[in-house]
């Protein structure tokens, strides 16, 4: 199996990308990784070059790019060339923590959507209390969502739980401002009676702020509330902890008690924190492709990859492609 990495993107390449990526080849026999981006970069951080390809280039994406334009203009790019591996079948899969937009841009031009899926679905795994986690989508790659969209939402969730975090029987939820049924507007109205017909376990409407608590496994609704909830979450964490870190350090008795707690607060950063849950997925696309978090390091790289060779391994996008093909002989 061989990965391609964009090594360019984010704000720790390339060392955190070459590390990760050290690591991964390490972990997974397997593995081959092509290392996509400026050479000479590269081998200032690569020590082992065991399973290691790299692929040279200077050009890259900008954050601040255009996605559309920067794609078909950047053809040379660290993203487009890592996209186009795949395209080629060259590799399995490819990574990025560059500007979101172009990633998805370069998916859908260069590695296609699987027949039956109208739209593909940006969907990151968030933190929950227990730790499991769960799957949220779309959090932004479409902002008007239709109905069957959000049906294939949740046949592509449903399954990526199953085969890649091994959950029996996900639980998916509706995103809904209240769990009774006919609750939300015409989009969540439509789409819940679609979905309790799906090849599924549809446990109805769940609200955001049970979300953490671990109402369900899978939360599918539109990229316009996907992405509000995606930032709430990120930023009540952000402030959460910025609050605790100026309260425990106003005092000196504030500071010893802060010393004492200190493994405490290590757990809880731990299980809001996304570098364990991997990147991304663009689920809907014939191939992998992830987006890891543009602030990812290591460690959150590492298991972006992760995640990668095991929805190869579990062959997550052709069976996603024979549900939606029962689903919709059935509908």
């Amino acid at each position: 199996m061989r990965i391609a990495l964009d090594v360019m993107g984010g704000d720790h390449a390339p060392k955190a990308q070459i590390e990760a990526a050290m690591k991964a080849v390490r972990a997974f026999a397997n593995l081959e990784m092509t290392l996509v981006g400026h050479e000479d970069e590269i081998k200032k951080h690569l020590t082992d070059e065991t399973h290691m390809t790299i692929l040279h280039t200077t050009e890259k994406i900008e954050d601040t790019d255009q996605p559309t334009t920067a794609v078909r203009r950047k053809k040379d790019a660290s993203m487009v060339l890592a996209v186009r591996e795949v395209k080629e079948g060259r590799a399995d899969a490819a990574i990025s923590a560059g500007n979101t937009g172009a990633l998805m841009t370069a998916g859908l031009l260069y590695v296609g959507r699987i027949q039956g899926i109208d739209r593909p679905a940006l969907a990151p795994m968030l933190p929950t209390l227990d730790g499991k986690g769960f799957l949220l989508l779309d959090v932004g790659a479409n902002m008007d969502g239709k109905p069957e969209h959000l049906l294939q939402y949740a046949i592509m969730g449903n399954t990526y739980m199953e085969m890649v975090r091994g959950v029996q029987r996900p639980r998916v939820g509706l995103l809904n401002v209240g769990t009774e049924n006919g609750k939300g507007n015409e989009l969540t109205k439509e789409a819940f009676t679609m979905m309790e017909n799906g090849r599924f376990h549809f446990i109805g409407n769940v609200e955001a702020r049970d979300l953490l608590n671990g109402v369900a496994d899978v939360v599918v609704c539109d990229g316009f509330a996907g992405n509000i909830v995606l930032k709430s979450i990120e930023g009540t964490a952000g402030t959460m902890f910025s609050l605790l870190k100026k309260e425990l350090t106003k005092s000196f008795v504030n500071k010893l008690a802060a010393g004492i707690l200190k493994p405490s607060f290590r757990g809880i950063r731990a299980k809001l924190s996304y570098s364990e849950y991997g990147g991304a997925s663009l689920f809907g696309l014939k191939s992998p492709v992830i987006k890891a978090h543009g602030s990812s390091d290591e460690t959150a790289v590492f298991h972006a990859i992760r995640q990668a060779y095991d929805m190869v391994e579990q062959q997550v996008t052709t069976i996603i492609k024979t549900e939606v093909a029962k689903q919709n002989k059935e509908s």
